[in-house]
Formats: structure tokens, C-alpha cells, sequence
């Protein structure tokens, strides 16, 4: 009898470990990611990437390969992959998300809707920011009229923006977490940063530049995360690899 595959739609650590927990399961785990960096961490068992070419070529790879389940492990801010993976049909489907960031006492939070409404509070929240949202659409701050007056804006991210023409204001940092409380006081308290954007990812890996804010007194500008299509969720690859061994060794 053929080995039961598993899709996983990755790029996150917790994909990562979700392989890691089924490889030894007698399973086909296959991980695709979009291979948007160009040293990724690439997962146990077979990997794929540049993603499938949309919702149809997602649609051809589960007919041709039919997968016992597709797992959604994508960033929560992944919102085109995520769409996709809601809209299939005829192979059972969940989402491997993890939780939020909870709000600790101290904290001064302002939550936003998008990047566009994080990038119009900025300026008069702050004047030395370090922004953490990730180069895709890093123009939302960089090309917004009041931003430009602003001091400094530290970007953060794993690889430089695709656009390198970037203002005077804009100093980039090319670093990939986890970072450590200590290293995000340093970088705040060197770059006198009194303001940080970040998306409510979650997880620990990014965590402790909100606890560095919060003992420095400083606001966090927070975009909330995108909503998406109802599917069974759960909150841990632990979690996940249960749901799909339970699914896959049948009734």
C-alpha cells in the first residue's frame, strides 16, 4: 500500500516542525514555501519551491499527487497563499496557526487594520521608528508624504527591499530571529527608536522587541492580523501532527 501524503504549505517554524514530527510516520511529506529568501530553512522530507503558480496550479498538484490532507502552515499574514488553500476542494484541509500576541501590563499598544493605517499613525506617534513588517511592501512607509520628515526609519529584515532607491531617512538591518531581549534593548537604546511597527505575528522568535518597548515606555503601532476563511485550526505543530495521524490511520 502507497505511503499517505501530506501537503504543507510552509515557510514558518512551525512547518518546520510539523514536518519534522511526521517524517517518521511512514508518510510522503512534501513543504512547499515560496522561496522568497535565498538560504531558507528548508524542512525534513520533500520540499518545493516558488509556490504552484496560483489557485489552479494548487488545484493540478492535489489532483495529480492527492494528498490525504493539506496543511496550512503559512505566516499569518500569508493572505494569497492561505485564500488559495481555503478555496480547494476534495482534500481535507487545516490550518496550523499560531496565536497572537497577548497585550502585558505595561504595554502601549495601538492596533491597527493594515499597513497603510500603520503608516498614516506613525508620524504622529513617533519620530525614530523601527519597522518590522517585513520588505514586501516596505513603500507603504517609505513613499508615504509624512514619513519622509521623520528622523529615522530602521527597517528590519531577513533580505534587502527590491527596491534600492531608498530615502535618506531609511537605514536597513538584514537580521533573521529569534532575537533576544537583550539584543532588541541594545538596538533600540543605539538607535534612540521610540517607536516600533510590527505585525502581530506571534510566536517567540520576534517577541521580545515588544517587551523591549515595553520597559523602554515606548508605543508599539501593531497590524492586526488579516481575517480569513473558516477551517479547522489548531494552535501547535504538536496539535497538528495528531489531527493528521488520526486522519490518516482512518476509523
Amino acid at each position: 500500500m502507497p505511503q499517505a501524503t501530506v501537503l504543507i504549505l510552509g515557510g514558518t517554524t512551525e512547518a518546520r516542525e510539523l514536518a519534522g514530527l511526521l517524517v517518521g510516520d511512514n508518510l510522503t511529506v512534501v513543504t512547499s514555501y515560496a522561496g522568497r529568501t535565498t538560504d531558507p530553512r528548508k524542512p525534513p522530507g520533500e520540499t518545493r519551491s516558488g509556490g504552484f503558480g496560483g489557485a489552479a496550479g494548487l488545484r493540478d498538484w492535489l489532483a495529480a499527487r492527492r494528498p490525504a490532507i493539506l496543511v496550512d502552515a503559512t505566516h499569518p499574514f500569508a493572505e494569497t497563499v492561505s485564500a488559495h488553500a481555503a478555496a480547494v476542494h476534495g482534500v481535507p484541509r487545516l490550518r496550523l496557526a499560531r496565536p497572537g500576541w497577548t497585550e502585558a501590563p505595561g504595554d502601549r499598544w495601538l492596533r491597527v487594520a493594515s499597513l497603510d493605517r500603520a503608516a498614516d499613525l506613525l508620524p504622529v506617534t513617533g519620530h525614530r521608528a523601527l519597522i518590522t513588517t517585513g520588505r514586501q511592501r516596505i513603500a507603504t512607509f517609505t513613499t508615504h508624504p509624512a514619513c519622509a520628515g521623520l528622523p529615522l526609519l530602521l527597517v528590519r529584515c531577513v533580505e534587502p527591499p527590491e527596491d534600492d532607491d531608498l530615502p535618506g531617512n531609511v537605514h536597513l538591518v538584514l537580521d533573521r530571529g529569534p532575537f533576544t531581549l537583550d539584543h532588541e534593548r541594545d538596538l533600540l537604546e543605539a538607535h534612540e527608536i521610540d517607536v516600533v511597527v510590527a505585525k502581530d505575528s506571534g510566536g517567540g522568535a520576534t517577541r521580545a522587541k515588544l517587551d523591549a518597548a515595553r520597559e523602554r515606555g515606548i508605543p508599539v503601532i501593531l497590524v492586526d492580523r488579516p481575517r480569513t476563511v473558516a477551517m479547522p485550526t489548531v494552535p501547535t505543530p504538536t496539535e497538528a501532527a495528531a489531527w493528521v495521524r488520526e486522519l490518516v490511520s482512518g476509523p
